[in-house]
């Protein structure tokens, strides 16, 4: 008898991968993963392997069609480094960062759209900077804004102490790691709230801009006959012992593409009033129009936990 016909022992029949029809691949590849100890990991990586076969099944995905998608994700990793992630991207244009970011934020629906997505684009250490200072770094064309914020924790009090940064694209639509005119950190600041929660600061008023398309995710838009257009938007992440990290973002109310956001992060609590200026300017160098945001955050008691930086 040669070895090619030696039939397995029972025990071995028991847990065989060997596959009968395309009916028993998601249990046979389910059950190879049951050892994991860890028992979150087996809930997620069961879920995915039932959810990325059943996808499988419902479209009759065509072996082209596998062969185009893993060369897709394949181009995400190729199309990101240390000053684009490109994975980020993907998942911002397709919902997914926005989905996640309701799911873990808010109680009851109470404030769970005073949350959003971090984006592509947040540094680490971006400069401490002085209440009432300006985070415009180099020359950066624009109306003046000068913005008053206030974070409280859910029953309103004031919170003391928060770090929070803030950052924005400038008005030629883009942010300074990815233009060669403006200076190192040029609009992004983090401040730090006095005893009455309060921060504030000078900018200039964002404007809308596009999000990158030369990747995959552009060949994806252009598929999809979709434009590549954010609205307008400041970036705010508080941090506070304590309490659970803050990442926002508040959108120019008067932006044409609120209701058509790229990466689908507009909701109606993080709509900001974007006032135009009147009287005498709060500083004496402004000449031209000027806009006041007055604007109040609110902070969960929870972990406090950096995210991990998406670009360097």
């Amino acid at each position: 008898m040669t070895a090619q016909n030696i039939a397995p022992a029972p025990q071995d029949l028991a847990a065989s991968s060997i596959i009968t029809d395309e009916c028993s691949v998601t249990d046979v590849v389910v059950a190879a993963m049951a050892g994991a100890e860890n028992g979150r990991l087996r809930q997620i990586a069961e879920a995915f392997v039932r959810h990325m076969h059943a996808f499988a099944r419902e479209v009759r995905l065509t072996e082209e069609e596998f062969d185009l998608g893993i060369e897709f994700l394949n181009s995400i990793g190729q199309a990101s480094h240390d000053l684009h992630n490109e994975a980020i991207l993907f998942s911002d244009a397709i919902g997914f960062s926005t989905l996640v970011c309701l799911l873990n934020n808010g109680q009851n629906g109470a404030t769970e759209t005073a949350s959003a997505l971090l984006g592509p684009f947040w540094r680490m250490n971006s400069p401490h900077t002085e209440n009432g200072d300006s985070i415009v770094r180099s020359p950066t064309p624009g109306p003046a804004l000068f913005a008053h914020c206030r974070v409280a924790d859910p029953k309103g009090q004031p919170l003391a102490g928060v770090e929070v940064d803030v950052w924005q694209a400038s008005p030629v639509g883009l942010y300074e790691n990815q233009d060669a005119n403006q200076c190192e950190m040029n609009l992004r600041g983090k401040f730090t709230t006095d005893q009455d929660g309060r921060f504030w600061f000078r900018s200039v008023k964002p404007a809308g801009y596009p999000v990158p398309t030369d990747g995959p995710v552009g060949d994806l838009l252009r598929a999809q006959k979709r434009h590549p257009y954010r609205p307008a938007h400041l970036h705010f992440l508080g941090f506070k012992p304590g309490y659970k990290t803050l990442i926002t973002q508040v959108f120019v109310d008067d932006d044409g593409r609120l209701e058509s956001d790229v990466v689908f992060g507009v909701t109606r609590h993080l709509i900001g009033n974007f006032r135009p200026g009147e009287g005498t300017p709060p500083a004496a160098d402004v000449t031209g129009p000027w806009y006041r945001l007055d604007y109040e955050f609110v902070m969960e008691p929870g972990e406090a936990k950096l995210p991990k930086p998406p670009i360097k």
